[in-house]
């Protein structure tokens, strides 16, 4: 599997995004769960299904550029297919001489956006949940820790370097719209319907001061690059009571709605996001 990876990294980007719309209408179309989870999600939202329309071939996409983005030369600079904005807001939360989390959502092109915020304001430590395939946990690890990006697994180890980084005033990234294992989150609102939504990045926040700035990254079309966006800090966060967690978690799923709103047409719709949470430690 290793190879094919390999096969499709020497593709060009248009043509693996090419491949990757096919790809995203295939699953639509012998999938009827993911159709499901897909309009549900949507509706729940309030958007009508012509916004979020075009995040079918969006999602394939993003699977099919897996293998440039992972298997990039150490050497080689990922800013080169990226346009940035808002990088005020980060200038502006560094320089208050406390640590910084950039969080976002599955949507666009999420998987640069640590190599580029690494790229520009590293080191960054990084956390995510290691594949249950061994060769693709491997290459997880291989592809994300580069210079500046340090990646972490999921667990009080890791929990344990974020906060570390960030007393140290330095940078953390991670994706805050998924589900955590039972135990790590609590129930919150998202559009409106609660949500097993995780606490770890507002407990980081609480405890450390750092300010929480919402990132973004819109893939262009025909292999053009992408759009990489800061967004300003939460600053109703930043007067949350360290005890007031409920509070703290919803002002992030707000920042989250905002970001599914602002790119509905690359959000992954089809994740389940009001599934309940499966047992597992940390």
């Amino acid at each position: 599997m290793y190879w094919l990876f390999r096969f499709f990294s020497w593709w060009p980007l248009a043509g693996l995004q090419w491949l990757g719309g096919l790809l995203g209408w295939l699953v639509w179309a012998i999938s009827p769960r993911y159709r499901r989870h897909f309009r549900a999600n949507v509706a729940q939202a309030g958007l009508p299904f012509a916004d979020a329309r075009p995040a079918v071939a969006e999602a394939g996409r993003f699977v099919a550029e897996l293998p440039k983005l992972w298997l990039r030369p150490s050497g080689q600079s990922c800013l080169r297919d990226v346009r940035l904005e808002g990088q005020l807001h980060a200038e502006a939360a560094f320089a208050k001489g406390k640590g910084v989390i950039f969080f976002s959502a599955h949507g666009g092109c999420f998987e640069i956006e640590p190599q580029a915020l690494a790229e520009l304001y590293g080191p960054i430590t990084a956390i995510y949940r290691p594949a249950r395939q061994s060769w693709l946990a491997r290459l997880q690890v291989i592809s994300r820790d580069r210079p500046g990006l340090h990646v972490v697994p999921a667990g009080l180890g890791g929990i344990r370097l974020l906060l570390k980084a960030l007393k140290a005033r330095q940078a953390i990234a991670m994706l805050c719209d998924q589900v955590p294992p039972e135990g790590q989150g609590m129930w919150a609102p998202v559009f409106g319907k609660p949500a097993y939504t995780m606490t770890l990045a507002a407990r980081l926040a609480l405890q450390s001061g750092a300010a929480m700035l919402p990132v973004t990254c819109e893939r262009l079309k025909n292999g053009r690059g992408y759009v990489l966006r800061i967004w300003p800090a939460l600053t109703d966060l930043e007067a949350t009571e360290k005890s007031d967690m409920l509070h703290a978690v919803t002002v992030i799923n707000q920042a989250i709605e905002a970001i599914v709103r602002s790119q509905p047409h690359q959000y992954l719709w089809g994740y389940a996001r009001y599934k309940m949470p499966r047992k597992d430690s940390v």
